[in-house]
């Protein structure tokens, strides 16, 4: 009875941690390095698990750049009052945060302000906020 009850507890935490080791961690990203976008909405995929935004930003010499940029995750995001509707194509967005560690043009936001409305989203320790718009 006592090997029946171990084989399951070691299989029960098992079968608890693959879907773990199957979720990327943030060390995709560099958290010792911060960047700060200014660029267009071209994309807002609210899709589990993390929602991204594609962001056009014109470099230096003008020519579009695309970026993707990673957000907290879908459920935490919805609890803070972020919904599907919440970024738009063509919204001009100031955006802050950790650039990718090995792959180009990837970021995870740490905060989004929406110049036009005053709309904000920040990172604050593990929970995502939504500032008040002015």
């Amino acid at each position: 009875m006592r090997r029946w009850l171990l084989t399951l507890t070691v299989a029960a935490v098992w079968a608890c941690g693959v879907p773990l080791l199957a979720h990327h961690s943030l060390s995709d990203y560099e958290s010792s390095r911060r960047t700060t976008l200014d660029g267009v909405v071209s994309q807002f995929q609210f899709v589990n698990p993390h929602p991204f935004l594609v962001v056009d930003v014109r470099d230096a010499s003008g020519a579009v750049q695309q970026w993707r940029l990673e957000m907290d995750n879908l459920w935490e995001m919805t609890e803070a009052g972020i919904t599907k509707d919440t970024l738009k194509y063509g919204d001009r967005v100031v955006v802050t945060g950790n650039p990718g560690r090995s792959q180009q043009r990837i970021m995870y936001i740490q905060s989004l302000d929406r110049p036009a409305d005053g709309f904000g989203y920040e990172q604050v320790g593990s929970r995502p906020r939504v500032r008040a718009r002015r």
